[in-house]
């Protein structure tokens, strides 16, 4: 039971309401009362949003849950260093969930998966179907794994589903470890092979196909976690775990993501660079833009250009975006691209430059192709004829008596 309602008020869900429904709710109120939307509401949008906040973590949700606001706001008597009773004075020792286990409301293992997803997905919201196999309490036998009132206490473990085990025995001192009841498998009772349940075979729970609805907002990040709180695992005596979904982000052809900010790289060709550009991007929410450059502002080769509120939308504010950054790589013509008898047309477009002065005994040398493995081969070449030549080899003399 919870002590306070007042945040499942504002996002107008129930206690009992699971986190999808929590993440619709907050969705649905965004869109109504977001300041860009609705200037007035300013103070409701921030109510909700702490609400949500609260409520979509587990741990605030569960300190929330037994404290209230005043907890999340680290005004219970456990964080003033007051304790009310004595159950204070052992959860705060021990942890709240000593006293959860001392009543068997134990909490099973969070289960964890990755589910791949692609940059389009994380910019536009999404909402995936996943399959997935957990343990469900047997209905036939309510979770008691065999006809009613035939099942009998473990002797041996006497109902704990533990024995102790002794390694060592001194005298004034024992040593000794827990380890699950042989006995009866840890399950604290014993039942007859003709007693027990068909349909789950005497274990309490059967294996049942669960379709989970992933909902992914706009703006989540890569190694982003949603949480499915108590889906996992059903078992007599022991509250469900978590199922926690790992976003896993998918390589995109074009962009790449720096937090909010979208990165590209963009080829242009030389008069582009030159003269102004118009290159069109098709951007992850389907529209077209066309990527313009000022008349005359040249674009040097690897030059960074930034277009403003273009890139990753913000996670759970998605009206404000990052930027879309473009690298540009300058594409040069190829050899013979324009007839020699044109070149000095050409030139004259350029700045003029200034001759240097040279001297009378300069020569003219051109360029050529260069090819690093062809001039590696020279250079082997070169090294044998050098040490062939600096071979200095002794003659064979006749030894005479």
């Amino acid at each position: 039971m919870v002590r306070e309602t007042a945040y499942y008020d504002i996002l107008g869900v129930p206690p009992r309401a699971t986190n999808d429904e929590i993440k619709r709710a907050f969705r649905r109120l965004a869109l109504r009362y977001h300041p860009d939307k609705n200037p007035n509401a300013g103070e409701k949008f921030k109510q909700i949003s702490k609400a949500y906040d609260v409520l979509s973590d587990s741990t605030k949700r569960e300190l929330y849950d037994q404290g209230g606001e005043s907890a999340i706001n680290g005004e219970s008597s456990y964080q003033r260093g007051r304790c009310s009773s004595a159950m204070d004075i052992f959860n705060l020792f021990f942890g709240s969930r000593s006293r959860s286990r001392s009543r068997g409301e134990r909490k099973g293992k969070t289960v964890t998966y990755c589910l791949p997803v692609s940059l389009e997905e994380l910019y536009n919201g999404a909402t995936r179907k996943l399959s997935i196999q957990k343990n469900v309490i047997c209905l036939k036998c309510k979770g008691c794994g065999a006809r009613q009132g035939s099942e009998v206490q473990c002797r041996r473990c006497r109902g704990t589903g533990v024995e102790a085990r002794v390694l060592s025995q001194i005298p004034g001192m024992v040593h000794s470890i827990q380890t699950t009841c042989s006995e009866c498998n840890g399950q604290g009772e014993c039942i007859k092979s003709r007693d027990r349940c068909r349909h789950c075979d005497g274990r309490k729970v059967v294996r049942e196909k669960k379709i989970l609805a992933v909902h992914i907002d706009k703006g989540m990040k890569n190694r982003q976690k949603v949480i499915f709180h108590s889906e996992g695992d059903q078992a007599p005596g022991m509250q469900p775990g978590d199922i926690v979904i790992i976003l896993e982000q998918k390589e995109h052809a074009l962009f790449q993501r720096k937090d909010n900010d979208l990165l590209m790289k963009m080829e242009i060709p030389l008069a582009d660079a030159l003269c102004g550009c118009k290159q069109q991007v098709q951007m992850l929410d389907g529209r077209s833009i066309l990527v313009t450059s000022q008349p005359g502002k040249v674009i040097s080769p690897g030059e960074t250009k930034c277009i403003p509120k273009e890139g990753m939308p913000k996670y759970r504010d998605p009206f404000e975006k990052g930027d879309l950054i473009i690298q540009f790589k300058v594409k040069f013509p190829k050899p013979g691209w324009i007839p020699t008898d044109r070149l000095q047309e050409l030139q004259e477009l350029f700045p003029s430059k200034s001759m240097p002065n040279l001297p009378d005994n300069t020569e003219d040398v051109y360029l050529t192709d260069y090819d690093s493995k062809e001039n590696h081969g020279h250079q082997h070449r070169r090294e044998a004829y050098e040490e062939d030549d600096n071979d200095s080899s002794h003659p064979l003399q006749c030894q005479t008596s």
